[in-house]
């Protein structure tokens, strides 16, 4: 099944290229609080959502240090352009073969309309500047999900 880390544990390392085909690796975040948040797919309802609301509370992470990345299986190009579409400020990794998606346990089985089939489980992982997972979301509905990982992030920094 899905090996999803838990909070007290190193987060699983990972390098996949953002919308922009540069490199991203947990290691260029040393010091900064890191929300990992996977979604399905650029540019549906629920997807959308999920990435204006990050972006809506955008200033409020950074003053806290933190760094926003979104995780979907689509392509640098998707993201340029889901970007672009919903003026969002957070950076959208790309990860078509799952690996990143994989290693935080969030390419799970899934259901719809009476199919089985593997997909990304909407999660969400807060990690601590030393990149220990601080928190997780394993299973998240969008609303008002930005906030809550926003509070989360304020109770465990001390602010």
């Amino acid at each position: 099944m899905s090996n999803i880390p838990q909070i007290g544990q190193p987060a699983p390392d990972f390098s996949t290229p953002d919308q922009n085909e540069n490199p991203v690796s947990l290691s260029d975040f040393n010091g900064q609080w890191i929300v990992l948040y996977f979604y399905p797919k650029d540019d549906t309802p629920g997807c959308t959502t999920e990435a204006k609301n990050f972006t809506e509370l955008y200033e409020d992470f950074s003053e806290l240090g933190a760094k926003i990345l979104g995780v979907s299986p689509d392509s640098g190009k998707s993201h340029c352009k889901f970007i672009s579409k919903h003026n969002l400020s957070i950076t959208l990794l790309s990860d078509p073969e799952h690996i990143l998606t994989e290693a935080y346990g969030s390419w799970r089985l899934k259901k719809f309309m009476g199919k089985e089939y593997m997909g990304v489980a909407r999660s969400t992982f807060l990690i601590s500047p030393d990149k220990i997972i601080a928190y997780t979301w394993p299973n998240v509905k969008t609303k008002g999900h930005a906030q809550a990982v926003l509070t989360k992030l304020r109770e465990l920094a001390g602010t």
